[in-house]
């Protein structure tokens, strides 16, 4: 595969992810992300794996219908480091009626039996 399509490959996971959530789902959502060993860093704390991670999400932002709000990635840069690894940097945005957050993910992305997945995903937030 060319960079140029593992790169596409990879904004086709992050946009499939995007849509899985502002759907509500959850487990559409965490597809994008290696199972069951991805490192998952957030609010200063790492989740123990992608069981935990998915229960994170549930229980923070699936109360009810609706209550995960919407979430926007942009400003995506991609660096392609090796053939099934790439460093992946970009904005996100999610307005909820709980409470808006913006800040940035870094994740780490590898490709594996022909698929990329999130193996390490960092999210910064903005502190307002």
């Amino acid at each position: 595969m060319s960079v140029n399509a593992d790169q596409d490959a990879i904004r086709t996971v992050i946009a499939d992810m995007e849509a899985a959530w502002n759907r509500g789902d959850f487990g559409g959502y965490m597809a994008g992300f290696a199972n069951p060993d991805v490192v998952f860093v957030s609010r200063g704390r790492i989740q123990k794996d992608w069981q935990a991670t998915l229960d994170h999400y549930v229980a923070d932002y699936g109360g009810s219908p609706g209550s995960q709000g919407q979430l926007a990635f942009s400003n995506i840069r991609i660096e392609m480091l090796a053939p099934d690894a790439a460093q992946l940097i970009s904005d996100y945005n999610l307005v909820r009626s709980a409470g808006n957050q913006t800040g940035v993910n870094t994740r780490l992305m590898r490709k594996r039996d022909g698929r990329w997945v999130i193996a390490l995903n960092h999210v910064s937030q903005i502190e307002k």
